[in-house]
């Protein structure tokens, strides 16, 4: 046990070494930190109520939901009515209505009524566990269908939409470049947004609540300007806005309500610029489903319209002049570089699921978060002195050998956090401070047992060897069951809680070493090379 080779000695001092050097970032103003080397800029970020940041309340559209929620079974039931092996498979329907909360539409042929049901009873599914379907499927008036959601389908699509729009604004978020942002759901329809460090919450609003849906559609060539200008257009065309600034004088576009291509098949969107006008645009690349859509629309279109819509706005309605095959395509508009990025950001990062509207906003200052650094460094500056003095009067030596190893672990655990780029907060300082009284635990285990071995006429050697090993078991099992603890807390627990364990797990391993290896270096080195005939512990 008391054993150390050279190269362990060397191991472990270099690991002391990294913790020290690592952990000097952490404590470094923003220049001189951003003048650091890359593989050197990692640093202990601070939370929100350290640093100051945003704090967003988003609630969600659920008219949009629901909007879209009939949108897409209009989908569903084009598909489901196109059969699986060719136009001798169709079932011949009318056009599709919606009215309030309802889809009807009519099937041509009445002896296909019932195969048209039995499609679309496939196509829907169980709401969860209430035993009922997403969508109720009735038959009035002998050859129209009409589907109506269910109560428990409109909640599961709402727990849905919610789920997939936290994590995408989780990907928004991160694609800023912050630093640990709190992203939760609260409640049925809203969910909370914490960003700590970010100077520009505008920035972030107007990022979070873009819903970034994108399609492609074509023109109404047909329709009569005069008789769309009235609000009057043909069935299945309806009226779409331009953008803010967009238009070059027009104020819509009459565009068919069926979606040859969405932004669902998109797998990338960066900020470029024209090669013509060199003004910043948004270039787009579809996956190959959407490649082969782009190319065939194009194809059958040449000479027509298509138009670029982005969350019921049109952005530019431009002519197909040729087939368009390199499943590419580029959107442009009023753009700066920074709205060009945002927009692909939102775009690669997918269209949220429902509209989402800032419902609260509260900034909160840095100098709050400054007061509760100072209050925190006091209390970890109290306790740290203590438990030194105290160590020091109670085992003399051994006690400064916990010190050293205590100092330490200090850097070690600031050195861990920056390298995960881990986000302190008021309860992680908590729980740093936990970590340093706590931290001593083991070398009060270890140094006990010395006693006792001492007291039982052990020799020096034997009586340190046997103090580190025995006192080493209950060592261990003590901070496993404190990791299991934390790791609990990890799991199940929001932002502050989380802050907590990340800090109390990293410090637990890391006093552990400290406390039982770097130690028991420190006492072999000391034993071997002054062979004492008695310790006084």
């Amino acid at each position: 046990m008391l054993d150390f080779p050279r190269w362990k000695t060397i191991g472990i001092s270099l690991i002391l070494l990294a913790g020290i050097l690592f952990s000097i970032p952490s404590f470094l103003p923003e220049k001189a930190f951003n003048s650091l080397p890359g593989f050197a800029q990692t640093k202990v970020n601070l939370g929100l109520d350290l640093a100051g940041g945003s704090h967003l309340l988003l609630e969600a559209d659920l008219a949009d939901l629901q909007k879209t929620q009939l949108a897409n079974m209009e989908k569903t039931v084009r598909t489901a009515m196109r059969g699986e092996h060719g136009a001798d498979d169709d079932i011949a329907i009318g056009e599709l209505r919606r009215s309030g909360n309802q889809i009807s539409f009519l099937v041509r042929d009445q002896a296909q009524i019932d195969e048209a049901r039995e499609r679309l009873f496939r196509e829907t599914q169980g709401a969860g566990l209430t035993g009922q379907r997403d969508w109720n499927i009735n038959i009035v008036d002998v050859t129209r269908i009409v589907l109506t959601p269910t109560r428990a389908g409109q909640a599961q699509a709402i727990s849905r939409a919610m789920d997939t729009a936290r994590d995408i604004i989780d990907r928004r978020v991160n694609a800023l470049g912050t630093r640990e942002p709190t992203i939760i759901r609260e409640g049925n329809d809203r969910i909370v947004v914490q960003v700590p460090g970010l100077q520009d919450p505008q920035a972030l609003k107007e990022l979070i609540g873009k819903t970034a849906r994108l399609e492609f559609r074509m023109v109404d060539a047909n329709a009569d300007p005069a008789e769309a200008a009235a609000g009057r257009v043909p069935v299945g065309s309806e009226i779409v806005p331009y953008a803010e600034g967009e238009g070059s004088g027009a104020a819509f576009e009459v565009l068919s309500r069926q979606v040859m291509i969405s932004g669902e098949q998109l797998i990338d969107a960066r900020q470029s610029y024209d090669p013509q006008s060199n003004l910043p645009v948004v270039t787009i690349r579809f996956d190959s489903g959407g490649s082969s859509t782009f190319a065939r629309v194009t194809q059958q279109n040449v000479g027509k319209r298509f138009a670029m819509v982005l969350d019921g706005k049109v952005l530019s309605a431009p002519s197909i002049n040729e087939p368009i095959l390199g499943g590419s395509a580029q959107i442009s508009g009023n753009f700066t570089v920074a709205s060009a990025n945002a927009l692909a950001i939102s775009l690669r990062s997918g269209a949220l699921p429902v509209k989402m509207a800032v419902v609260e906003e509260r900034t909160v200052s840095p100098e709050l978060g400054a007061d509760s650094i100072e209050k925190g460094v006091i209390a970890g500056i109290i306790a740290t002195v203590a438990v030194l003095t105290l160590m020091i009067i109670v085992y003399g030596r051994f006690g400064v050998y916990a010190n050293i190893a205590l100092i330490f672990n200090i850097f070690l655990i600031i050195a861990i956090m920056g390298a995960f780029n881990a986000t302190l907060t008021l309860p992680g300082i908590a729980g740093f401070v936990l970590t340093i009284g706590a931290a001593v635990d083991a070398n009060v285990l270890i140094n006990e047992r010395i006693r006792e071995e001492l007291k039982r006429g052990r020799r020096p050697f034997q009586a340190v060897e046997l103090g580190y090993s025995e006192a080493s078991r209950a060592i261990f099992d003590a901070n496993v069951t404190n990791v299991i603890a934390a790791a609990l807390m990890f799991w199940f627990g929001s932002g502050p809680i989380k802050g907590f364990a990340v800090v109390l797990t990293i410090g637990i391993i890391t006093s552990v070493f400290t406390a039982v290896t770097v130690t028991r270096m420190f006492a072999a080195h000391w034993l071997r090379s002054r062979r004492p005939a008695a310790i006084t512990i």
